[in-house]
């Protein structure tokens, strides 16, 4: 039984494994609604502002269990809160094929939203808990390069399954992959995972006081605010191009639901490179001024949204969205990271999700923003890609006013971020 020690010996990268391929998992079940959705607006008469509160329906629910989800994973531990996530997302993207009516949709949507919540507060628990303060940001960026694959596969999963079986068809053949990759995960847990020791400088973070006051001082400090709107401004742009990218390419730029299944993908592979490396370049050089990565990527971020809507050809409208979702993934697993670096582990799941929280708020405002600009402007999309590079902009500025940090973690002890 060498082999099984040895095995549980570097449990942490069999960790990161599973849970990379939940995350791949929870982005292709969460895309799907966005590719289905020309198909569903067909069988329920949807006008766009209809089509962007059904995508949003789904950020309400998964919103408002951000703290409640990361306080859960800090409460009880990653791999029971993962457990009991992927298991109810999984029933829920199986009964939205059953949805008879807007109204049903909406509900399923929401309670989808609901379910997965938690599981992005216990992932960066469970990096936490199984990797050293070096190595997060690393591992945590890393982690977060699973969203794009998952959207990248999402197409050439979800457009087959669609043309094969129809919208309802693909929904309940997603629930069903969800439901077998759970039992996979709980039998690798119980059998090959063991739980890593903490390292000495969480102990001594986790004396300063209780989880609850520890928390609350957090709240206090600027740092995290500003990245909350960091978190906001960039998922404006994150998810209402997700969202509304397949609607604009048939609509706007002319191609075919065949066509968008090629063409998706090709840019979430950019945003898969750029979190790929960015802890790794975080780490070294931008040290305690990660604020200037965040800013030079939101600058970055709106000149190539501009060059993207005002190129001539689809192929430099897929060329130019690749230097968007490059800088834009960059700037979100950066305001990540961050927190993990400055806090201890003890309460990463809560403090993580303080900032994913502004992220997702983001997520069913900007859809219902976009859906309401193309109807206002008689389907035209120069109102959203101004919208989506005035959100760009701000985010720039909120990230600029981040001041530089003496230390590597914050003094809770004090009041103060010097």
């Amino acid at each position: 039984m060498g082999w099984l020690k040895k095995f549980q010996s570097e449990n942490r990268y069999v960790v990161f494994f599973f849970l990379y391929v939940g995350f791949c998992i929870s982005y292709i079940d969460r895309s799907a609604i966005g590719l289905a959705l020309p198909s569903i607006s067909k069988d329920f008469t949807l006008a766009p502002t209809q089509m962007g509160v059904v995508i949003s329906a789904f950020f309400i629910g998964y919103s408002i269990m951000q703290l409640p989800g990361g306080w859960m994973a800090d409460k009880f531990g990653s791999k029971s809160v993962i457990l009991i996530a992927l298991t109810l997302w999984s029933i829920f993207t199986f009964m939205t094929g059953h949805a008879s009516s807007l109204a049903g949709l909406l509900f399923l949507r929401f309670v989808f939203g609901l379910c997965e919540g938690p599981y992005a507060g216990a992932c960066y628990r469970g990096i936490a808990e199984y990797f050293p303060r070096e190595l997060r940001p690393a591992f945590a960026t890393g982690v977060l390069s699973s969203n794009y694959i998952g959207s990248a596969i999402a197409p050439i999963i979800i457009v087959p399954l669609i043309l094969w079986f129809g919208w309802r068809g693909m929904f309940q053949a997603l629930g069903c992959i969800g439901l077998v990759y759970v039992f996979f995960y709980a039998f690798f847990y119980a059998f090959f995972v063991k739980q890593v020791k903490p390292a000495e400088e969480e102990k001594a973070g986790a004396k300063k006081g209780s989880k609850k006051e520890y928390f609350l001082k957090l709240l206090h400090f600027s740092i995290i605010w500003k990245l909350v709107v960091c978190a906001f401004c960039i998922s404006c742009i994150n998810k209402g191009l997700d969202a509304w990218m397949p609607t604009y390419l048939i609509a706007e730029r002319g191609i075919n639901l065949k066509a968008v299944g090629y063409v998706t993908p090709i840019p979430f592979m950019a945003s898969f490179l750029s979190t790929a490396v960015c802890g790794w370049i975080m780490n070294k050089y931008f040290d305690r001024v990660e604020q200037y990565m965040i800013g030079i990527c939101a600058v970055m971020t709106a000149v190539f949204l501009y060059l993207m809507y005002n190129a001539e050809t689809l192929f430099w409208v897929v060329v130019f969205q690749c230097g968007v979702y490059f800088f834009k993934a960059c700037i979100l697993g950066s305001a990540v990271a961050i927190v993990l670096k400055i806090v201890t582990g003890n309460i990463a799941g809560s403090a993580t999700m303080i900032v994913n929280m502004g992220g997702q708020v983001a997520g069913f405002i900007s859809p219902v923003v976009m859906g309401y600009l193309v109807s206002v402007f008689n389907g035209s999309f120069n109102a959203v890609f101004y919208y989506l590079i005035g959100a760009a902009s701000v985010c720039a500025l909120s990230a600029f006013l981040i001041p530089k940090r003496k230390e590597a973690m914050l003094d809770l002890g004090e009041g103060s971020e010097e």
